[in-house]
C-alpha cells in the first residue's frame, strides 16, 4: 500500500481566521482507522511583496478525543471567563476578518459552521 492510500483524506474543514487558516482533516492509518489531523497554516509576507507559509500539525487520535475535547473546553472556557471574547490586541484585530461574535461560547465545536470546505 502507498502512503498516498494510507493517508487519504476522508473528511475536511476549513477555517479561515485571517493570516491564519486550520484545516481539520480526517485520514485514514494502515489498519483502515481513522485518525484526525489539525494543522494550523499561517501567511508570512516579505517586504519584496512574496510569501511563505508556515504550518504547525496536530495528530490526533480517537483514544485522546474525549480528554482532548474536555481539555479544550476547559481552556476556551477559562479564557473567555477571565478576559471576555473582545480581542485585545491591535494586531490581532488587524489581521482578524471575521465579524464580531456575540459574546457567548459555543457549547462544542460542532456547532460551527464552515461554509469554505
Amino acid at each position: 500500500m502507498s502512503d498516498r492510500i494510507e493517508q487519504e483524506e476522508i473528511f475536511s474543514q476549513i477555517l479561515r481566521a485571517g493570516r491564519r487558516t486550520y484545516f481539520f482533516d480526517v485520514r485514514s492509518t494502515k489498519a483502515d482507522d481513522y485518525y484526525l489531523t489539525i494543522t494550523e497554516s499561517k501567511k508570512f509576507t516579505h517586504d519584496d511583496g512574496s510569501f511563505r507559509y508556515q504550518k504547525h500539525k496536530i495528530y490526533l487520535y480517537k483514544e485522546d478525543f474525549s480528554d482532548f475535547q474536555e481539555m479544550l473546553k476547559n481552556a476556551t472556557k477559562f479564557i473567555v471567563n477571565e478576559k471576555g471574547t473582545e480581542v485585545i490586541s491591535e494586531r490581532h484585530q488587524k489581521d482578524y476578518k471575521r465579524e464580531e461574535v456575540a459574546e457567548k461560547v459555543p457549547e462544542a465545536f460542532t456547532d460551527l459552521s464552515f461554509e469554505d470546505i
